[in-house]
């Protein structure tokens, strides 16, 4: 069977990783939401944070570095505003009981926002994003790692951000738009997997430790270490910078806790909010305004080479439809180190889809 075409059933999938975590210690209520996050992760086509973070969430199970056990603590209450303790909860588990949270208190005051300090790495951002919508939410969620540094402000060579990533779920009358996207031109997870396989980049998007533009992500790796560049790159990469210092902002700064405190290990700081439109001009009245945009943008004419201009969230969507019917399609690197976990553990991985 060709690898790189190998399908597998979702829910055998989110099965295996449910009881791989359950192997570590993790309680079956979490083991559930972060597995099933995970898979989300895959069938939403983002197969950097998608399963291919299931092996490294054990290895930090297993030394010490994500805890398998109790709540988040509460920091502050003020009704519209919430900070907590993760504790170093699983990131998954926490954003999940953050909507939860979030959403009768968005109801009663028409917006409601938490922030989380010491979460553990929450995945992919656009997996949680279909639970706002389906609500008739719009939703923002950033992220920052205080520990991880791989993106150097522009005009500089010394990393002092991660990726940044930050996203946002709107609602519309059909499909949503679901925005996920980083304030660096690439991701850590991309670069890792494109050093490990040998491969570049098709354009300059990184910086030696020099300063040198590269498209080689060795340079990452090297010492002293390169960086990667900011979104817009080396001629305005000052956009992805103010983004980058807005997601900063956002997590570090409304949490009281990020880069200007000792390194605790790979972790995030979170900052989400639910918006209910119905608490401004009414959900109908927003839904017409989205929906204009949608048609004004899928209609669009495309330019040559574009088969069609597509909202952010159309293609992940249709392709989770498809997944789900047709099978997950993993990357070719992501099995290898499932099945070293399940033998490991003890835990049989499950077969291809004939």
């Amino acid at each position: 069977m060709d690898k790189d075409n190998v399908r597998f059933d979702a829910k055998q999938l989110k099965l295996f990783a449910t009881e791989l975590l359950q192997k570590t210690g993790m309680e079956t209520a979490v083991a559930d939401v972060v597995a099933e996050t995970l898979v989300e992760g895959d069938l939403l086509g983002h197969d950097t944070h998608g399963l291919a973070l299931l092996a490294p969430y054990i290895r930090e199970i297993e030394k010490g570095g994500m805890s398998l056990r109790g709540e988040p603590e509460m920091l502050s209450d003020r009704g519209a505003s919430l900070l907590w303790n993760g504790c170093r909860l699983p990131g998954p588990w926490l954003v999940r009981r953050g909507i939860e949270a979030l959403a009768p208190r968005a109801r009663q005051y028409g917006t409601a926002t938490l922030v989380i300090r010491r979460s553990h790495h929450i995945a992919c951002l656009a997996a949680y994003l279909l639970r706002a919508t389906d609500a008739g939410f719009l939703m923002l969620l950033a992220s920052s790692d205080p520990e991880v540094r791989t993106v150097a402000p522009h005009g500089g060579t010394r990393a002092v951000f991660t990726p940044n990533p930050i996203a946002a779920g709107i609602p519309t009358s059909h499909s949503p738009f679901l925005v996920d996207i980083s304030s660096s031109i690439k991701t850590n997870g991309m670069s890792t997997r494109m050093h490990r396989a040998g491969l570049k980049y098709d354009e300059d998007c990184l910086l030696d430790a020099e300063g040198n533009p590269s498209r080689d992500p060795a340079v990452l790796a090297a010492d002293p270490p390169g960086t990667i560049l900011p979104l817009g790159g080396l001629t305005s990469g000052h956009k992805g910078y103010g983004l980058a210092l807005l997601v900063e902002a956002l997590t570090g700064g409304l949490a009281g806790h990020g880069r200007a405190d000792p390194d605790e290990g790979w972790g995030a700081t979170v900052y989400m909010s639910l918006i209910d439109p119905n608490a401004f001009a009414g959900a109908d009245a927003f839904a017409r305004q989205t929906d204009w945009i949608a048609e004004a943008c899928r209609s669009n004419p495309p330019r040559p080479g574009v088969e069609a201009v597509r909202m952010p969230g159309d293609r992940g969507i249709e392709l989770m439809a498809r997944q789900v019917t047709e099978g997950v399609k993993l990357h070719p690197s992501i099995p290898p180190m499932l099945q070293e976990c399940a033998q490991r553990l003890g835990v049989p991985f499950p077969s291809p889809l004939p």
